[in-house]
């Protein structure tokens, strides 16, 4: 009503931009463009700037973060690289924008299908990274990526992901998720060995 409001808020700013330089003082230039100095900054008890100077400075990463999907390959001895993805179709039907598309392969023989995909394709722009083709692929073929950095001047030419596009290595899964990837790889070990018993 009297201008007690703004008095405060200058002062929380005030606090802030003094707290700014004291901390500089204190801590040097370690507070920024290291991954420990935006650590910090991210910190709930940050005192002074906490901004991120984006893009030379970015924000760490958490593990269950998710932005796109991408499709899993294990890479075998021979080089070779084995699609988990059997082109079963389910990350298809529950995918609640409908921006996946499957073809799968067929034997040229027999005209009967083959488990492994012969197109996928994600339209990125459609996809609301909702993550629910990750949780219901029963082969663990489809994950959520941490690349959020996707921009670009022609959305027919780079928006369209193909299957070459999503394919990574369980490697870089493993990189980006190792928590995660723990987990299924025990659980992955677990089946294989009560299968083995059983037989």
């Amino acid at each position: 009503m009297n201008g007690w409001g703004i008095i405060r808020g200058l002062g929380v700013t005030l606090r802030h931009f003094f707290g700014t330089y004291a901390e500089d003082l204190r801590r040097g230039k370690s507070r920024y463009f290291t991954k420990q100095g935006v650590r910090e900054r991210s910190a709930s008890t940050v005192r002074g700037i906490f901004t991120v100077q984006y893009p030379e400075e970015k924000l760490i990463i958490p593990e269950e973060f998710r932005y796109l999907p991408f499709l899993v390959y294990d890479e075998l001895e021979s080089g070779e690289k084995k699609i988990r993805c059997t082109s079963c179709g389910i990350c298809a039907k529950v995918c609640p924008p409908q921006c996946i598309w499957i073809e799968r392969t067929t034997d040229p023989v027999t005209g009967r299908p083959v488990p492994a995909p012969v197109a996928f394709y994600i339209d990125i722009d459609i996809c609301m990274n909702c993550g629910f083709c990750a949780e219901y692929c029963p082969f663990d073929a489809i994950k959520m990526d941490h690349d959020f950095e996707i921009a670009s001047y022609d959305r027919k030419a780079e928006h369209i992901y193909a299957l070459e596009k999503l394919l990574k290595p369980a490697v870089y899964y493993q990189s980006i998720r190792p928590e995660n990837f723990a987990r299924e790889e025990a659980s992955r070990m677990e089946k294989e060995a009560k299968t083995s018993s059983k037989s």
